[in-house]
């Protein structure tokens, strides 16, 4: 990914931010919102040894090739315990590539409205894991 496109998904991203409802930022005010152009090696081992590499957007999307398009890692706020001290606090991760490439790319004639919806889906799927939300509810709220 080059600068220039760097530049324009964290300007969509941060038009996204500005969409979301104020009790939804706050959220993001507690949980570190980490923005990357793809996964590190240790993560990707990680996630395909959890098997959660499967993509709940596209059944016909090799996710192998594609990679994750955002994470959300740590205790979801439903899930937390007294028991849970000392365990890393949770975070949100959103992957340049793998949402640009799931949203058809920069190329296509109307990619900032694509790879801008896909941002914002992918984000709000990720804040519905922190929340205790599964796949298939997330999915049933249109964020799967």
């Amino acid at each position: 990914m080059t600068d220039a496109e760097r530049t324009r998904f964290d300007a969509l991203l941060h038009d996204a931010l500005k969409t979301l409802p104020p009790s939804v930022r706050e959220v993001l005010d507690e949980v570190p919102l980490i923005v990357d152009d793809k996964p590190d090696e240790e993560l990707l081992a990680q996630l395909k040894r959890d098997g959660l590499l499967d993509d709940p957007h596209d059944e016909d999307v090799d996710e192998a090739d594609l990679g994750p398009m955002g994470l959300h890692s740590g205790v979801a706020i439903t899930d937390r315990s007294v028991g849970d001290s000392g365990v890393l606090p949770p975070q949100i991760h959103l992957f340049r590539e793998a949402v640009v490439d799931f949203a058809g790319g920069w190329d296509q004639a109307d990619a900032e409205d694509e790879i801008y919806e896909e941002i914002r889906i992918t984000l709000l799927h990720e804040i519905g894991h922190h929340f205790g939300l599964d796949e298939g509810e997330l999915e049933d709220l249109g964020m799967g």
